[in-house]
């Protein structure tokens, strides 16, 4: 099993843990990642002012993976949905293909349609599997009660991504499982994590922050678990800045999936990068004993 790997830019310039234990526990499952060398953004935050740019900027990226001749993995959501659509709309609209394919000429490429988008967690249900996912399991979470949070582009729009019921989501709940934890549901499972207005609205954003991690809080859980480089950030980055505006205190850590994945595998919280975690998660290891 082989693809190319995209990490996006919110993971290698913010969230770097999520690249490093995204590595590994992909290592382990025996799937081979090639570098996509070159690689830019995915375009999706170009796409409101100016669609051909964005497109061509996704159309550039999706013939890098066709050049390795494998399909495209990425760890967020947001950059997996962009170039999923813009793949589908190249597809479909042959003026559209025309239009950037022409631009792409000048720089000697092309997109063809030959490489599909997956997102890690899309890969893992459909490809890897549950079962070969629960193999892998060398010291399986028991110990452990958490909340996951899906967050919205990995599903939506549903008419494009075409991956879980973006009404009843279940699969991020079946790889939680796979490592053995107690997942807890929780109220506003399915709420937005608020990261989208940070930019025009800081104040809405954290009270969306702050209505999550009250119905996470009351769950009574030893830790979020995200799928989204984006919502991570906000999470772990602006749970302390919520808890000053509102006068509260939560201190619930942020574990990405990958890391989850990797310490029930039995990787170390070094080897999975949980020093860059911004909450604190020392009490969240005091339930798991390693080997020194």
């Amino acid at each position: 099993m082989k693809y190319a790997f995209f990490p996006g830019c919110v993971a290698p310039l913010r969230e770097n843990a999520y690249e490093l234990s995204a590595r590994k526990v992909i290592a382990k499952l025996e799937i081979e990642l090639t570098e996509l060398n070159g690689a830019s953004c995915c375009g999706f935050f170009l796409d409101a002012i100016d669609h051909l740019s964005s497109s061509v900027l996704a159309a550039r990226n999706l013939s890098l993976a066709e050049e390795k001749g494998c399909d495209l993995l990425t760890i967020c959501p947001t950059c997996s949905g962009h170039l999923t659509r813009v793949r589908n709309e190249l597809l479909e609209d042959p003026h559209v293909n025309s239009n950037v394919n022409a631009v792409l000429e000048k720089i000697n490429r092309k997109f063809l349609g030959s490489s599909n988008v997956k997102h890690l967690a899309r890969a893992l249900v459909e490809d890897v599997g549950i079962e070969k996912i629960k193999g892998t399991i060398a010291k399986p979470l028991k110990q452990l009660k958490v909340a996951p949070h899906y967050g919205c582009h990995i599903m939506k729009p549903s008419v494009d991504i075409k991956f879980d019921s973006p009404e009843n989501p279940e699969l991020l709940d079946a790889l939680v499982d796979a490592t053995g934890v107690q997942r807890i549901d929780y109220v506003e499972k399915r709420l937005c994590c608020g990261a989208p207005v940070m930019g025009p609205d800081e104040k809405l954003s954290l009270e969306i922050l702050r209505e999550k991690l009250n119905s996470i809080q009351k769950a009574e859980v030893n830790a979020i678990v995200t799928i989204c480089p984006f919502c991570h950030t906000h999470f772990d980055l602006n749970q302390a800045r919520t808890e000053e505006l509102f006068g509260e205190t939560y201190r619930i850590p942020v574990l990405h999936f990958t890391q989850l994945l990797g310490l029930a595998q039995g990787f170390t919280p070094d080897e999975l990068g949980l020093y860059e975690n911004r909450v604190p998660v020392d009490g969240l290891l005091s339930h798991i004993t390693y080997e020194k």
